[in-house]
């Protein structure tokens, strides 16, 4: 027999009644019934349930363990009787009666408990992940990050796509979030950066001819982290030669809902080939983000017009100066009192935002302020327009266009929340598109670029030298579900001559993008294919599957919300003798007073 075990935690069944075996784990829980002692046996596989009675030499040994201890178990498999069968255990028809224990590790008191999932800090559980990982949600949500993983390799495979891997230290790029650098001891005075994507080089795999090229790439972003944002990660990168955009679709959407429908537990999922394309303009609109959740049917109206000359001088006025007003409809909510609309108010005013205006209707009746100045006609006539009821509500988002779509956007989530509109047991997909290339910074009084500076625009150079920056929209897309934006790509602008001139309209100069670019522009001066890609993120593809509100959840080793690891003491001081051979010094911000 082998030296550990014969069969794991889940093997055994009815028909290996009789069979003497041995087996290894941890002490899960222990059942002491008076000389009778249970312990449920737990390893990598699944639980069994062991015995032992006063005529076994276990007993003494197992009742003097605690939780967690390894064990390895010699006994006899019998069948448990009717009454005693577990039917949530695949191993819950038969029982383990230990003839002998052997104890591989003992463990002392356990700083959280592996039993029964119950909540605990979560810093607790990053600094002891390791006994947070045996826990059994921990344990399937990791599982589950591996097979998406081999899911994703196996369909891009498929398809045609050849992994490759690109490097980890690589060089800064002015471009983007900020950098992790890492000193070279080599060459004193510089730095690597670790990449936040390997995109530079999956495009030089594309002028290099590859043709079609993928990897479960590792990500770094030195960035304030949110709950489904790491500073490290890891994505589906992909990029594809002699493609438009409708090919990376094309390619990307068969793999992520087959992917999805794989492993989403019997929940609906958007067939590949039906995903929605929404311009950009249109999501602003509509959902007030280009991040929508089309589980909510909730959808958001301009409604300015209405108010161009209205009894309601607030919304005129905000009109009149060039602002919007935006209509978030709240169906259904006769039956709602004043409170509800006056707390949706609050909430608005806590988000930083000067409040959220509302229209109340119960049969037909309309009611507050801005139906009382604005008068139940013209109400009528937005009602009408909108396709609302006698029995729906109307809240209003006012100011200039950027903020009205962002309050709208959260009014929109926050009423359906509320309501209970949001569908349930599906996940839904959706393209954006047509974003724009340029954009006007307020701040800096210039055009720049409004996203990824390397897409190609839609025109080319046609478009850059006759149009409008501000009216030239990009072959840009993102890949959207439930609200989560899963991807960035574009069809990629492989022209140095495009390349210069959309640098130029945002007011860099041809030195500027030969010094800060230079190995791309000097590639792409030598022969480069039209291609584009994505990036799909791992990390938030599993929490969805997973239903994990946070993607901590879901890393096996994730570092706390100040980006620290608990576990491993990161990131740490280092000695004056590393700091030399690097020919570094580190300088202490001020303190404050």
């Amino acid at each position: 027999m082998h030296a550990y075990r014969s069969h794991n935690c889940a093997a055994l069944r009815a028909e290996n009644v009789g069979e003497s075996v041995r087996l290894s784990g941890w002490v899960h829980r222990k059942r002491d019934h008076g000389g009778v002692l249970f312990v449920d046996l737990r390893d990598h596989y699944g639980i069994t349930q062991m015995v032992a009675d006063e005529d076994s030499p276990a007993l003494p040994v197992l009742e003097g363990l605690k939780l967690e201890s390894v064990v390895t178990i010699d006994g006899d498999v019998k069948a448990r009787d009717a009454e005693a069968v577990n039917p949530n255990l695949p191993t819950g028809d038969i029982e383990v009666f230990a003839r002998s224990v052997s104890v591989q590790s003992r463990a002392e008191e356990l700083p959280l408990p592996v039993a029964g999932e119950q909540e605990y800090p979560e810093d607790i559980r990053i600094k002891y992940r390791y006994i947070d990982l045996r826990r059994e949600t921990m344990h399937r949500n990791i599982m589950l990050r591996s097979q998406v993983i081999t899911s994703l390799r196996r369909r891009m495979t498929e398809q045609g796509f050849t992994e490759f891997q690109t490097p980890i230290l690589a060089a800064s790029s002015p471009e983007g979030a900020r950098d992790f650098l890492v000193p070279s001891r080599m060459h004193p005075g510089t730095f690597y950066a670790l990449p936040q994507a390997p995109q530079m080089f999956k495009q030089l795999l594309m002028v290099a001819g590859f043709d079609k090229y993928f990897q479960i790439a590792p990500c770094f972003r030195d960035e304030d982290l949110r709950a489904d944002r790491s500073l490290e990660f890891y994505q589906l990168d992909f990029e594809m030669s002699f493609v438009t955009q409708e090919d990376v679709f094309n390619a990307l959407e068969p793999v992520l809902a087959g992917c999805f429908e794989e492993f989403s537990g019997g929940k609906s999922v958007t067939p590949a080939g039906e995903f929605p394309r929404i311009p950009y303009k249109e999501a602003m609109l509509k959902y007030g983000t280009d991040k929508p959740d089309l589980r909510n049917p909730i959808l958001i109206s301009d409604v300015s017009r209405h108010f161009e000359k209205s009894g309601f001088g607030i919304f005129e006025k905000i009109v009149g100066s060039g602002g919007v007003v935006r209509a978030i409809p709240a169906p259904g909510t006769n039956e709602k009192s004043r409170k509800f609309f006056d707390e949706m108010n609050s909430w608005a005013q806590g988000e930083g935002f000067s409040g959220l205006g509302y229209v109340t209707r119960k049969q037909g009746e309309f009611g507050g302020p801005i139906a009382k100045n604005h008068t139940p006609e013209r109400m009528q006539e937005i009602y009408d327009e909108l396709g609302l009821g006698e029995n729906d509500g109307l809240f209003f988002a006012a100011g200039k266009e950027s903020l009205a779509a962002k309050l709208a956007g959260a009014a929109r989530t926050r009423v359906a929340e509320q309501l209970e509109l949001i569908e349930q047991d599906c996940f839904k997909f959706c393209w954006i598109v047509d974003f724009p290339m340029f954009e006007y910074d307020e701040d800096l009084k210039k055009i720049d670029f409004s996203h990824n500076p390397f897409s190609m625009p839609q025109g080319e150079m046609e478009a850059l030298e006759s149009k409008d920056p501000l009216d030239i929209l990009a072959w840009q897309y993102d890949i959207v579900c439930n609200g989560y934006e899963l991807s960035s790509g574009a069809i990629r602008n492989h022209r140095p001559d495009i390349m210069y001139k959309a640098f130029e309209i945002a007011g860099y100069s041809k030195e500027d993008v030969d010094t800060n670019f230079s190995g791309m522009i000097e590639a792409f001066k030598l022969g480069a294919p039209p291609h584009g890609g994505s990036a799909p993120g791992i990390d938030r593809i599993v929490m969805l599957l997973a239903d994990e509100p946070n993607i901590r959840e879901v890393i096996a080793f994730p570092m706390n919300q100040k980006g620290e690891d608990l576990m491993m003491g990161a990131p740490t001081p280092v000695s004056m003798k590393q700091l030399r051979e690097l020919h570094i010094r580190t300088v202490e911000p001020p303190k404050s007073a």
